[in-house]
């Protein structure tokens, strides 16, 4: 299969499935999980976009979408799922566990990207999966959705949130009171939740792959 390729996997959840992105470049250094934020899904712009850069960085990528297709279509009515972080955590724990069994992720070690609400489940699932997540980075992200569950993160962190959402960088700031792991803190001038601004994005690509880049070797 050509780098370039992806497959759709499906991973089996609670009597349904959930789906996602697979990307394996040739030589994978190791395997970056995807969580989305509130409302949004695998097919995120922002999301395919950072994922590519890991590609071309020879990572590995999966981008998941956390909720089956019925909930989705429940979610888009009532957003009853959206905000619902044990369960999202639980799915992101789900889709880790199948990239430990795939034959061509099996012995990458893996990081987990979460934007908005996904931080949180990303932050939670690093503390439940101590021994197997070794990597996060945060985008915009809502850390203070786990905050009892901050003191047991142990893989090394990366936040970055813009300049201009000052609300954010707070949350974060506490947040990250509570992380004994080694993190860190980026805040990118300028820019707003989405990192829609010029140059962002592409400055959020370039943090998060060099912090995968020195953490899952």
């Amino acid at each position: 299969m050509s780098e370039k390729e992806e497959n759709v996997v499906r991973i089996l959840v609670d009597g349904d499935f959930i789906e996602g992105n697979l990307r394996v470049p040739a030589g994978a250094k190791g395997v970056v999980l995807f969580a989305h934020g509130s409302g949004s899904s695998r097919f995120s712009p922002r999301n395919q976009y950072v994922a590519g850069v890991l590609n071309n960085a020879e990572i590995a990528t999966l981008l998941i979408d956390l909720l089956t297709r019925a909930e989705e279509q429940v979610d888009m009515r009532t957003r009853q799922f959206r905000f619902d972080i044990a369960l999202l955590t639980e799915r992101l724990i789900s889709a880790a566990e199948w990239l430990k069994k795939n034959p061509r992720t099996q012995n990458l070690k893996i990081g987990i990207f979460g934007s908005s609400t996904g931080a949180a489940a990303a932050l939670i699932a690093s503390a439940k999966l101590p021994g197997d997540v070794a990597a996060v980075v945060s985008r915009g992200g809502r850390p203070d959705l786990a905050m009892e569950h901050l003191a047991k993160v142990r893989a090394p962190s990366l936040f970055i949130v813009g300049g201009r959402d000052t609300v954010v960088i707070d949350l974060n700031k506490k947040a990250m009171a509570e992380v004994s792991a080694k993190k860190k803190l980026e805040i990118v001038p300028v820019a707003t939740h989405l990192f829609e601004e010029p140059g962002k994005l592409e400055e959020v690509a370039k943090l998060a792959t060099t912090w995968f880049l020195d953490h899952l070797k």
